[in-house]
């Protein structure tokens, strides 16, 4: 690594978390992906890999727990072009779909604009598992920066040609269950239907924060609680309230993962105050530190993070308030060390 000095201010230029490491030099890479094609409700989350870079610049990379985790090497790959121009394509002909509620019928034109947005999901997918395919081959860590709650699908198959099986922790507002929403086949609302349908290795879905789901979901969900385990936000709640420590909570939520897990983390499963202009925001919710609670409880129980997505970061509309940004750059920060953590490449301190 080339010489840099933690406790100076960041050049405007320089890279993920105002670093100068390399590609080679780095053991962790973020690859962001600008989609958002079947947002519908709030928008911007194509824009968040970018904010988030711009606002990774202002955090301070000393960490009281983990110490330097920026030593071990932390690189973001440039934005594709090719994924900001089928974004635009497929964001343009789902609006034409979004606008009648999803209600296709028998209109030939609605039938044409969904299968184009669907070849564009696949063709999206197909990108972000070659790419990950890719870094893995060279024995890299993987990031997934989003965009909508959609992009990691690539990925977590990629991670499923690697691992003969492994779990996910979910943090979420949304089930994000459902069956082909509005009637796209890879919706962000669809996401981990799709990993549960289409991706046998992963054994076990842990969903936390869960306050926004629709009947369908419950109904799937409590078909399959072999692989599907819930921990409701109004639950979460409920315990707190009786005075149930957020320890003991925690060793619950953990309890049924497996060795190796994917953390998937879509921002709005916080308390929208630290999220106001993600897409969908919800009432309710995680702190921040509550958060960040599960997964250092998880590394410390001696699990593996093979990897993580961070979705969902919306900047503000008008462009003059950075503070989504600002939270999701230092969830990234934690999720990066904790993941290396969990590869024994950063210890703990006490």
């Amino acid at each position: 690594m080339s010489q840099f000095d933690p406790n100076a201010a960041s050049s405007k230029n320089s890279g993920i978390f105002g670093l100068n490491t390399s590609f080679e030099e780095s053991r962790l890479i973020f690859l962001p992906v600008p989609w958002e094609a079947t947002t519908s409700y709030g928008g911007g989350t194509s824009k968040g890999p970018r904010a988030i870079l711009e606002a990774s610049r202002q955090v301070d990379l000393f960490d009281g727990e983990l110490q330097n985790p920026y030593e071990a090497g932390l690189y973001m790959l440039p934005e594709a072009q090719c994924i900001k121009t089928w974004n635009k394509k497929a964001k343009k002909e789902a609006q034409k779909i979004i606008t009648k509620g999803g209600m296709i019928g028998k209109n030939k034109s609605l039938k044409e604009s969904l299968k184009e947005v669907n070849q564009l999901g696949e063709r999206l997918n197909k990108f972000v598992f070659t790419e990950t395919q890719n870094l893995l081959s060279k024995n890299k860590y993987v990031g997934i920066i989003g965009g909508d709650h959609s992009v990691p699908f690539g990925a977590l198959k990629a991670m499923g040609e690697k691992h003969a099986s492994f779990g996910i922790l979910h943090f979420d507002a949304h089930s994000d269950t459902r069956l082909a929403f509005e009637g796209f086949t890879w919706s962000h609302a669809s996401i981990m239907h799709n990993v549960l349908e289409h991706i046998p290795q992963v054994k076990k879905i842990v969903q936390v924060g869960i306050r926004d789901f629709c009947e369908q979901e419950f109904n799937y969900c409590n078909e399959l609680k072999g692989r599907v385990a819930i921990f409701f936000d109004q639950d979460l709640a409920k315990r707190k309230f009786e005075g149930i420590s957020w320890k003991e909570t925690v060793s619950k939520i953990l309890a049924p993962l497996p060795q190796e897990v994917w953390v998937s983390f879509d921002i709005d499963g916080l308390d929208p105050r630290f999220c106001p202009h993600t897409g969908t925001p919800v009432p309710g919710g995680l702190d921040f530190n509550e958060a960040v609670f599960v997964l250092s409880s998880l590394v410390r129980s001696g699990r593996k993070i093979i990897g993580f997505d961070l979705n969902e970061v919306a900047p503000a509309p008008s462009g003059d308030d950075s503070w989504d940004a600002n939270v999701g750059a230092r969830l990234l920060y934690k999720l990066s060390s904790w993941m290396l953590a969990s590869q024994n490449i950063l210890k703990i301190k006490g």
